[in-house]
């Protein structure tokens, strides 16, 4: 089971490329995509879903180009996207009954199913109210067990944890670990946390193309050497930031601590510091497009 994207580009009306020349391979496991917004994820993730279909370059799943044969993959496609939608005047199980129909699972298959999904995302006690009362929340917690009914193969998930509160977010995020042992899961998200909790391996966008594609573990070496921890008056910090890549600020007592991504020292005093992943990160969408590696 693959996955194999090539030179994948998509130009928009206008002449704005959402995708430039994007190529990754993937196998069964957690792929954590991390880039700002705008950087082309959700762009890469519609048309891994065979919703839009690219200017250039191709998809593969297991040799079958999806453009052209998408119906081999759709079968075995698990997506929440990042606008998920519900019939509001639906209950959450009339709603998983209706999409278990149109997925084509027989009556006993998607009864036994959608028991199972509810009781997954902890929905079964809200299972006959109406999706229109339900929190944002609840409503993402509806979109993952959909995405779930027919056993993907090949799971799509896009800024999932949107809306969740942090008991939510962990309870989510173990699932994806759960799910991951024989299907391909992509987790497209901003949040740092999210991908270093569950993802086997990360890749990084920007500016719609492919920066880093590497293990958490290769990221942090590549960041070794290029963090700072310099300690600065408060009233120095928006000098500071107006000058160096800052990645996160601590307050102290006698100033404030900031972390600086730089090959160099920023100022006196200013220590080296171990790589976090989000320093990591933010190193990786900082480069220039063509000194990214």
């Amino acid at each position: 089971m693959d996955l194999v994207i090539s030179n994948l580009s998509k130009r928009y009306r206008g002449g704005l490329w959402g995708l430039r020349d994007f190529s990754l391979a993937l196998a069964p496991g957690v792929v954590g995509l991390l880039g700002p917004n705008g950087a082309g994820k959700s762009t890469l993730m519609r048309i891994l879903a065979t919703i839009s279909r690219p200017t250039g370059g191709t998809v593969r799943w297991n040799g079958t180009d999806i453009a052209r044969e998408p119906d081999g993959l759709r079968a075995v496609l698990g997506y929440l996207p990042q606008d998920f939608g519900v019939y509001p005047n639906l209950t959450p199980l009339e709603f998983l009954e209706y999409l278990a129909a149109a997925k084509g699972l027989d009556g006993p298959t998607a009864r036994r199913r959608i028991d199972e999904l509810l009781q997954l995302v902890n929905l079964s006690e809200a299972r006959h109210q109406r999706l229109g009362g339900f929190s944002g929340g609840m409503r993402q917690r509806v979109g993952i067990a959909q995405a779930l009914l027919n056993e993907p193969r090949l799971l799509i998930v896009d800024e999932p944890t949107a809306g969740l509160d942090p008991e939510e977010r962990v309870r989510f995020r173990n699932l994806l670990s759960d799910l991951s042992g024989e299907r391909i899961v992509i987790l497209s998200t901003h949040i740092v946390s999210d991908v270093e909790a569950v993802a086997t391996d990360i890749a990084i966008m920007a500016r719609g193309r492919l920066v880093r594609h590497a293990a958490p573990e290769e990221l942090l070496r590549a960041a070794s050497g290029q963090v700072w921890e310099w300690l600065i008056p408060s009233q120095e910090v928006p000098a500071a930031r107006a000058r160096f890549r800052v990645s996160a600020t601590i307050r102290k007592n006698d100033g404030v601590l900031l972390r600086v991504l730089g090959a160099s020292a920023p100022g006196p005093g200013a220590v080296p510091a171990e790589p976090s992943l989000e320093d990591a990160y933010l190193q990786a969408v900082s480069l220039p497009a063509d000194a990214a590696p």
